[in-house]
C-alpha cells in the first residue's frame, strides 16, 4: 500500500463541523471494522432492495471477502476515520474501484468524496486509464454519487450472487494521468 496515503488528511470546513478526514490503510487484521462499516451502510441505502426481514445481512460471506482482500497484494484497502472513529472504507484492485462505504451518520460530509478522490489517486498510480466500479441499478443514491463525479454507465451487467440476486450495473470513468 502506498505511503502516501498513511497520512493523508483532509479538511471539510462546515461538513464535518471542522474535523479531520484521516485516511490511512486498513490493517490485515480490520476485517470486523470493514465488515461493520459495509454493514451499516448497506442495511441503511439498500433495504429496498434487500428487506432485512427477508434478506439478513450476509456476514460470514461478506467477512470472508474481506479477509481475502485484505491479504491480496494486488488490492488497497484504506479506512477513513473521523474523531478516531472508523466512518468509511474504500478498497481498489486492478482496474475498479472495488468497494466505497461509509457509516451513516458520517454521509453527507466529505467522507465518501475524500475516500473516493483517493481511489482515483490510487488506480492512476497503478497506471489504470479507466477506472471501473460495480453498483446495484436499484442503488439511486450510490448512482447519482458517482454519476456527479463523471462516472458513466459501461452498458455491462451482472447479477448479484446474494439473494434476491438483484442486478449490478458497471460504471466507468477515463482517468487522466496527470
Amino acid at each position: 500500500m502506498a505511503n502516501d496515503a498513511r497520512s493523508r488528511q483532509s479538511r471539510s470546513p462546515g461538513r464535518l463541523n471542522s474535523s479531520v478526514i484521516g485516511i490511512r490503510p486498513a490493517s490485515v487484521d480490520e476485517a470486523e471494522t470493514l465488515l461493520a462499516i459495509q454493514r451499516a451502510a448497506a442495511v441503511d441505502a439498500l433495504a429496498h432492495v434487500y428487506p432485512p426481514e427477508r434478506y439478513p445481512f450476509p456476514d460470514d460471506e461478506i467477512r470472508a471477502v474481506w479477509v481475502e482482500a485484505l491479504s491480496d497484494s494486488e488490492v488497497e484497502v484504506y479506512v477513513a476515520e473521523c474523531d478516531g472513529v472508523a466512518a468509511g472504507a474504500v478498497s481498489v484492485g486492478k482496474e475498479f474501484l472495488s468497494t466505497l462505504y461509509v457509516l451513516p451518520r458520517y454521509q453527507g460530509r466529505g467522507v465518501g468524496s475524500t475516500l473516493h478522490d483517493l481511489a482515483l489517486e490510487r488506480l492512476r498510480a497503478r497506471g489504470v486509464r479507466q477506472a471501473k466500479l460495480w453498483t446495484l441499478e436499484g442503488n439511486a443514491s450510490g448512482r447519482a454519487f458517482y454519476e456527479r463525479r463523471g462516472w458513466e454507465l459501461t452498458g455491462e451487467t451482472r447479477v448479484v450472487p446474494y439473494p434476491p440476486n438483484p442486478i449490478d450495473v458497471q460504471y466507468a470513468l477515463a482517468l487522466d494521468q496527470a
